[in-house]
């Protein structure tokens, strides 16, 4: 999966407007807004588009290292159950990605 970039303010109030290319050629737009930065612990980003969440991302020195948490709350409870299938692998090979880039810096 690509993604192409057409917005990205990071800052409180911010946009962040993506297109995710999947496999098959089909385009999924994302529109999100970051809610809060508490810099450099706390992000808080809405995504403002169908599936309607907030995806809040915590991160915590522990012991020279940073813990990150990252929740992602749906406003409707169906919709995760219908897409988890997606979300949840996608999410862990995201993170495993910048596992990945962290450790060559």
């Amino acid at each position: 999966m690509a993604n192409t970039f057409e917005k990205f303010e990071f800052k409180t109030g911010g946009a962040w407007k993506f297109v995710m290319h999947g496999p098959d050629g089909t385009n999924y737009p994302n529109e999100n807004v970051f809610e809060m930065i508490e810099a450099p612990y706390k992000i808080v980003i809405r995504h403002v588009v169908e599936p309607f969440l907030t995806l809040t991302v915590l991160l915590a020195e522990k012991a020279n290292e940073t813990e990150l948490s990252w929740t992602q709350a749906f406003d409707n409870p169906d919709t995760y159950v219908a897409i988890r299938h997606i979300v949840e692998p996608a999410n862990v090979q995201n993170l495993d990605r910048l596992t990945a880039v962290l450790a060559t810096a």
